[in-house]
């Protein structure tokens, strides 16, 4: 606790806690069409690969749209854009509660939702921006721990489907979105980190080499997490036929897990190094993909997925410990867009799943496929890491000790490298 006090008082704990708010019903909001999958499936009897598509668009919609917004924040400001944000997302929520009347308008729900999913860069911005680099690994942490949205989503949204229907869900969520915008006016401030760029030099890390080798990363993590967290409650309804609510909390077992380890992975990141940490998470998640493909028991199951989620989501936590190191003075949109890139491996897992159900009868196919990509990500990492450590990051990926760094080239932003 001593430890976590210093960190504290080395920021603004009123703004992290916004920034956390916000991103947390931002998450759920995000993935209500997940959450309401086998309604939803039910309502307009999809096959198994509309379903998966379904799901998935929401996750491709938020993907695209981080990055403008993380663009978008660099000029007005991570408050005003969040903000924004949130009063577009209630007029989404207004749409779905009274205009959705078939599959096709469910698909226009789910581009709307993906409003939702683009606060991820600007919320681990904002949260983050007042702590040190030394801290900055616990403060995204705990800002990321947002995604424990997801929890509230699966946790909600069935019983209240199941009582009053699902098109209810849009607007009550409309309705509580209200709170954190009210704790975002009222309480957070503009982190002072912000400098005034070229957008040249807003988006140059679209161009590195390392800008894509994190996205790479952050296909597994983040979208591992994110698109299991949509497809489970339809995983769990169709593979071991609980009820729809049943199926909403096996999977907020899996989701909280991954939620709160995300602080973890962030803090010993700052401890003992964000690269040794991603490889020791990308090891356990290729360990549970394959041990989920022998179709074991509900409850062996539900244990995995425990098991991978918090693997998913201690890796989301020490990949962005790295990304401030990594692009210190413009962490904002180098963040949004590793968000939006890696989110797009969420919107891939959900149609895999659903192509693979219903062209070989089973899930195994899909569950391989993450486990392959996973691995080869993992061997990439190891030849990566020997050209960032004395870089731009100390042994292990903690911060780089200032008479450690190697002198930059000419002409590149502070704290980055040439491509």
């Amino acid at each position: 606790m001593a430890s976590f006090k210093t960190v504290m008082k080395s920021g603004h704990p009123p703004t992290l806690f916004a920034a956390f708010l916000y991103f947390d019903f931002c998450f759920a909001i995000w993935v209500l069409n997940g959450a309401m999958g086998p309604f939803i499936t039910e309502t307009y009897k999809l096959s198994p690969a509309q379903t998966g598509f379904m799901i998935s668009l929401p996750i491709l919609a938020g993907a695209i749209m981080r990055f403008p917004l993380g663009v978008l924040a660099q000029y007005i400001g991570r408050k005003n854009a969040a903000i924004t944000e949130m009063v577009l997302i209630m007029v989404a929520m207004a749409y779905g509660f009274f205009f959705i009347h078939s599959y096709g308008d469910v698909l226009a729900m789910g581009v709307l939702l993906g409003i939702a999913g683009a606060s991820f860069g600007v919320a681990l911005s904002l949260g983050s921006g007042w702590f040190p680099p030394q801290h900055k690994g616990l403060a995204m942490g705990i800002a990321g721990a947002g995604n424990s949205g997801t929890v509230l989503a699966v946790l909600f949204a069935p019983p209240l489907a199941q009582a009053y229907g699902w098109q209810a869900v849009y607007g009550f969520a409309g309705l509580v979105m209200a709170l954190p915008l009210v704790v975002m006016i009222v309480f957070a401030k503009e982190p002072p980190d912000r400098e005034h760029q070229s957008f040249r030099e807003h988006v140059s890390c679209l161009f590195e080499k390392d800008g894509w080798a994190f996205n790479l990363i952050y296909v597994i993590t983040f979208g591992g997490f994110i698109g299991l967290s949509n497809f489970l409650p339809t995983f769990f309804y169709e593979q071991f036929a609980v009820t729809k609510v049943e199926a909403g909390r096996l999977t907020m077992l899996a989701a909280l897990m991954g939620s709160g380890i995300r602080v973890v992975g962030g803090y010993f990141a700052d401890r003992i190094g964000g690269i040794l940490v991603l490889t020791v998470v990308l090891l356990a998640a290729v360990g549970s993909f394959l041990l989920l493909t022998a179709s074991p028991s509900l409850l062996l199951t539900t244990i995995l997925f425990m098991v991978c989620f918090a693997a998913l989501g201690a890796g989301n936590g020490a990949l962005f410990q790295l990304v401030p190191l990594r692009w210190p003075t413009n962490t904002a949109v180098a963040g949004s867009m590793i968000g939006e890139v890696g989110a797009l491996g969420g919107a891939i897992l959900p149609n895999a799943m659903g192509l693979s159900k219903q062209f070989t009868g089973g899930f195994a196919a899909g569950f391989v496929g993450y486990a392959v990509f996973t691995a080869v990500v993992l061997g990439c990492l190891a030849l990566w890491s020997r050209r960032w450590v004395g870089t731009w990051v100390g042994p292990r990926g903690k911060v780089l000790a200032p008479a450690e760094a190697a002198q930059p080239e000419p002409g590149l932003i502070p704290g980055a490298q040439r491509a």
